[in-house]
């Protein structure tokens, strides 16, 4: 499920007319003091993190002052929640409180249906306060078509004690609420607290919406840019990611951050899966031997290579990482060879620094060891491939003993590419591939045309690769992207083979991290 931001869910509400508390996010402790002076001095500093219970661990503080406003932003700034860092505050007015309750709509897909949620006892710690006092605790499933009418919004106050003026509010807000949810088609939308002023106003002083990952596509205006259930605001490496996956429709990439710091003598991988289980099996192989596992990474359902290479690309683009890790579920009914082309690409242009050990489980296993193992001595550094009969425990021990004994190699820059003499280039569908006839007219094997896969390239009459379909067809799809015009040509022929797969925002992100 995407959620959105506290700040979105909250415009989101306003505009459906259900009251919230002024506010401005805030960067930096200086931004939050201005923000706080806006405010008229007295403020609340929130921690903008995705979890329970954030008063409980120093994400909310109340200031009674601009300075102070800035002191609690500078505590919170850059606390650790779920292992990353807290990079923005909401800062709030400060309001005074009458009672405190909660509210949410939930899709409850056992029974089909929404179901309004209510409690009398609102606050930090719902989940506790609903188990210790059952009897402030109410719900009721409605119709999705029908909505939440106001006479059983009223009736489900009614239930936990909430009773006259009070109730009717409380009873509009959670209409509102239900109207919200189905107009976002959210899987949740909650608000807790949602208060009651000395003036008898409903205010609803914190919320969370997540929109069901299916819809997202439908609701451009919300501007979420990562359709997945992340447990924190996605990270711009998992933005960088998305981009990727969003509209490539061949097999999957899906990349989640684990973390993004790492505590001193952590042994940390850059972790490369294939199918969910086979690689929930293998991170907890290399956890056993005591790695600090960086991301979680699924490239499945047969995906094209060029999703292979920009997926190894940006799982070596996070900071700090000191192996590298790939295995799937071993039996997988895919064709290996894609992921070892895709894999020697993104090693051979990092270039790759850290050792790595891959385990290639499927068809055409053994192809794809030879891939990847024909570029290891070219490397310098560790890379073992192995097959499905390779235990994953065996790999990941594997891995922490080439681990133990390298060393820190020194840091190479990309390796320069010349331009190509006599060009002849063609598009592909996420990228541009280029022959350098002057070069492939003196390569004796003519590696790319064999390989391949859709059989889309022939010789011309002076014996250069070419296309055999037109140039608008290979960029349609005919050109499958697997690759074997650059690995192969490199590995087996001259070398005159390029493909260029550009990923949108990979290159600043890696300047913006020194990397470049």
């Amino acid at each position: 499920m995407a959620r959105l931001p506290e700040s979105q869910g909250k415009r989101i509400l306003a505009a459906a007319g259900i009251a919230v508390p002024r506010g401005e996010v805030a960067r930096t402790p200086a931004e939050a003091q201005a923000a706080a002076e806006r405010l008229g001095g007295a403020a609340v500093v929130k921690g903008q993190a995705w979890t329970t219970s954030r008063a409980g661990q120093g994400l909310i503080r109340f200031v009674s002052t601009p300075a102070e406003a800035e002191a609690a932003a500078t505590a919170i700034l850059g606390l650790s929640v779920r292992n990353f860092p807290v990079t923005e505050v909401l800062v709030e007015e400060r309001l005074a409180i009458a009672s405190e309750h909660y509210a949410g709509i939930i899709l409850d897909d056992r029974r089909g249906c929404p179901v309004a949620l209510v409690s009398s006892r609102g606050g930090s710690g719902i989940e506790e306060i609903a188990r210790a006092h059952p009897e402030s605790v109410a719900e009721l499933p409605f119709d999705v078509v029908e909505g939440l009418a106001d006479h059983a919004a009223r009736e489900l106050w009614r239930r936990v004690g909430v009773r006259g003026q009070a109730q009717q509010r409380l009873a509009a807000a959670v209409v509102r609420l239900a109207e919200v949810a189905r107009r976002v088609e959210a899987r949740a939308a909650e608000v807790n607290p949602l208060v009651v002023t000395p003036e008898g106003m409903v205010v609803a002083l914190d919320c969370r919406i997540t929109v069901d990952d299916a819809a997202v596509f439908r609701h451009a205006e919300l501007g979420i840019d990562v359709a997945r259930e992340l447990d924190h605001p996605p990270t711009r490496l998992e933005r960088i990611a998305w981009e990727v996956e969003r509209d490539d429709y061949r097999g999957t990439f899906y990349f989640l951050q684990m973390r993004e710091q790492f505590a001193r003598g952590d042994r940390v991988v850059a972790f490369h899966g294939a199918g969910g289980g086979g690689s929930m099996m293998a991170m907890d192989a290399l956890q056993r031997q005591g790695f600090s596992v960086a991301n979680f990474c699924d490239t499945s359902g047969n995906p094209p290579a060029s999703k292979v290479y920009r997926a190894a690309r940006i799982l070596l683009s996070q900071p700090g990482v000191d192996a590298y890790f790939g295995s799937g579920s071993g039996v997988a009914s895919q064709e290996q060879f894609h992921s070892a082309r895709g894999l020697v690409k993104a090693f051979l242009e990092e270039p790759l620094a850290v050792p790595a050990v891959v385990r290639l489980g499927g068809n055409g296993e053994e192809k794809a060891i030879e891939i990847l193992q024909g570029c290891a001595a070219e490397l310098g550094v560790p890379v073992e491939c192995y097959g499905k009969d390779t235990p994953v425990d065996a790999c990941a021990a594997r891995l922490a003993e080439l681990l133990a004994g390298f060393g820190p190699s020194p840091v190479r820059a990309r390796p320069p590419r010349p331009a190509p003499a006599r060009p002849y280039t063609f598009k592909s569908p996420t990228g541009e591939i280029t022959y350098d006839h002057a070069v492939c007219a003196s390569c004796a094997s003519k590696a790319c045309v064999a390989a391949c896969v859709p059989q889309i390239l022939e010789l011309s009459g002076d014996g250069l690769p070419v296309l055999k379909v037109t140039a608008e067809e290979a960029a349609r799809g005919r050109c499958t992207e697997c690759l074997a015009c650059e690995v192969d040509c490199r590995a087996h022929g001259g070398g005159g083979g390029r493909v260029e797969l550009p990923i949108a925002g990979l290159d600043d992100y890696r300047r913006s991290r020194g990397m470049e």
